[in-house]
């Protein structure tokens, strides 16, 4: 079914561009839903969850500085700070002053690092589910295609 037939549009869009923007746009706002019905059973947020995830796979045991995590997550440093304060209430992260005071490393604590193991299982699974129903050479075309759209924004 297309997105006409599932939006119950009674005319035919504009352009095929116009068409595929669309889908895109539609398509990201049902996978916002469903990453949010996925990550409330472990009193997170798809973006909470990404964050720790970070911290895991590429900041190692040494952490990340908020910088860097703001430039890992296209988010803007007042936005991070909110979120690594609730992360750091809930006791999934902790901070600590860098060498150079005007930064903060962050890092996942064991309490982080065992919610993440168990959420990052489920979410494997749940990927492999979602994107599952396309091969390889789909997948690769669909990397390539959203690259060249990011790029000329």
């Amino acid at each position: 079914m297309g997105l006409k037939e599932e939006l119950n549009l009674s005319k035919d869009f504009v352009s095929v561009e116009h068409e595929a923007l669309l889908n895109l746009y539609y398509t990201t706002i049902c996978l916002k839903k469903h990453a949010a019905e996925f990550f409330t059973p472990y009193g997170l947020t798809d973006v909470q969850f990404n964050l720790m995830l970070l911290l895991s796979r590429h900041g190692g045991s040494e952490g990340l500085s908020q910088a860097r995590l703001s430039e890992m997550m296209l988010v803007n440093r007042a936005n991070i700070t909110g979120l690594i304060d609730r992360l750091e209430k809930a006791g999934f992260v902790q901070r600590t002053a860098a060498e150079d005071r005007r930064y903060n490393i962050i890092q996942l604590t064991q309490k982080g690092r065992k919610l993440l193991q168990k959420a990052d299982t489920a979410y494997a699974k749940k990927v492999q589910k979602v994107m599952g129903i396309l091969n390889k050479t789909d997948l690769q075309t669909l990397i390539k295609a959203c690259g060249k759209i990011r790029k000329n924004l």
